[in-house]
């Protein structure tokens, strides 16, 4: 079944000859055809434009030509990013019929380096849930339980690649919209450093200031498959304010600390996810405890970067049409309108946060943590108890959008199974444009574990 193998290897055994990408996209589109109807995962399936472009990609390889890092490899695309001739939708019936003139940056990117894109997959309302389901393409389901979610906003992103529909593809990350999904359908995401990936062609825009959150990254099923596409779709774009023309920061994994921060201050972990988080420590070195002071108010800040400070533009967006709006962003729309005076002391606040956690983690190559405080949630539900405290949404995902609010990488992979037969992710939080050293250990962690 090549479709179960990973990506790196599918890039590699099309390349010496040893399979077709034919055959490899019909592969992908039987799973696609036979698991899609109880997931939902796709928004669009390409199914004729991805035959045609795998005979194209094997007729290059029989003539010997030149091929990208990607060539042959089908993946998928989260539906906030343009593709050619299709509406990007972001799981709004507001933007059912907007057609994109030409692919996003990423995209583009993608297709480059040879890969054949099968689809677009399905996201909440405006990106704006950790739970996918919107009044147009509908909810999609965890391929590990239906009855739970994959998360969101790459919802649909997570649960194709999980069910093998995918080898790989990108997501966008604001708020861990890559690494909580990765995390609830045991998968691998990174979120970079702002700047390495192009944002250019996502909806919603990631410029000012959506891009001090949110960045583009990709997700597949082992850290070593998101090597290879981050590999593919690193470089700078004059088109992304916040795009960096750097080279990889060469330092050695070996003889660097590790630091370990059980949870987010005093708001409770489930066991079994803390018992992950100590598993992973297992397969590194120097591996010692981290409690990071005066990031508090970090969940806060990040909250008013992504939900208050845009809140007017997405109530303009739906005015005269609030009916059509999904239960998922009505629960974000009801931020009050800010002051530029909280802009700035949010910001203000932000950049001190940040400083003094690099300061605290000079010596450290990285920070191993819990993605978030709770495993794949039941459709709907918004309380949990953990640890005999009950906690709700904004609470367990703090772990989570501490990488956000300060602009730093953290890339999720698997490590265990729940008692309830659900995946455990954990979380590697790094240093600004160290984005393949963090990929370096979330590999060892995955290759000692496995």
């Amino acid at each position: 079944m090549p479709h179960r193998t990973s990506l790196r290897l599918l890039a590699a055994r099309i390349r010496e000859r040893a399979l077709s990408p034919v055959e490899l996209v019909e592969a992908h589109l039987r799973e696609i055809a036979g698991r899609n109807p109880s997931l939902n995962a796709f928004v669009t399936v390409l199914a004729d434009r991805a035959r045609e472009e795998a005979r194209e990609r094997e007729a290059a390889v029989v003539r010997g030509e030149p091929l990208g890092l990607l060539h042959g490899v089908p993946v998928t695309v989260k539906d906030s990013f343009d593709v050619q001739g299709l509406p990007t939708q972001a799981g709004s019936c507001l933007r059912s019929d907007h057609p994109a003139a030409r692919d996003a940056a990423a995209v583009a990117r993608l297709r480059a380096q040879g890969a054949i894109v099968l689809g677009k997959t399905n996201t909440p309302e405006l990106l704006a849930s950790y739970e996918t389901d919107n009044l147009l393409t509908g909810r999609t389901n965890n391929p590990w339980d239906l009855e739970h979610t994959p998360g969101g906003s790459s919802g649909g992103e997570a649960a194709a690649i999980a069910a093998f529909c995918s080898a790989g593809g990108i997501g966008s990350d604001g708020g861990g919209s890559i690494r909580v999904p990765a995390h609830f359908c045991g998968i691998a995401g990174l979120k970079p450093t702002p700047g390495r990936i192009s944002g250019a062609g996502h909806f919603p825009s990631l410029g000012y200031p959506t891009g001090l959150t949110t960045v583009v990254g990709p997700m597949a099923r082992s850290a070593g498959d998101l090597k290879l596409l981050f590999a593919a779709l690193v470089g700078y774009d004059a088109q992304d304010p916040f795009s960096v023309p750097m080279a990889r920061i060469a330092r050695p994994v070996e003889g660097m600390r590790i630091g370990l921060w059980e949870q987010f201050y005093d708001v409770p972990v489930d066991a079994e996810i803390r018992a992950a988080v100590h598993k992973a420590a297992g397969s590194l070195d120097m591996v010692e405890s981290f409690a990071p002071r005066g990031l508090e108010r970090a969940p806060n800040v990040w909250a008013f970067l992504f939900h208050q400070w845009p809140s007017p533009a997405v109530r303009k967006l739906v005015a005269g049409r609030e009916a059509e709006v999904h239960w998922t962003l009505a629960e974000s729309l009801g931020a009050k309108e800010p002051t530029a005076e909280q802009v700035l002391l949010n910001l203000a606040a932000r950049d001190a946060m940040r400083a003094s956690l690099l300061r605290q983690m000079e010596g450290y190559a990285a920070i191993l943590m819990p993605v978030c405080g709770i495993t794949a949630f039941r459709h709907r539900e918004r309380q949990w108890t953990v640890e005999g405290k009950e906690i709700g949404l904004f609470q367990a995902m703090m772990p989570a959008v501490v990488a956000n609010v300060l602009g730093l990488p953290a890339v999720t992979v698997p490590v265990a199974v729940s008692r309830e037969g659900l995946p455990i992710g954990v979380q590697l939080m790094g240093h600004p444009y160290e984005d393949e050293l963090l990929l370096d250990l979330a590999e060892r962690v995955e290759s000692v574990l496995q």
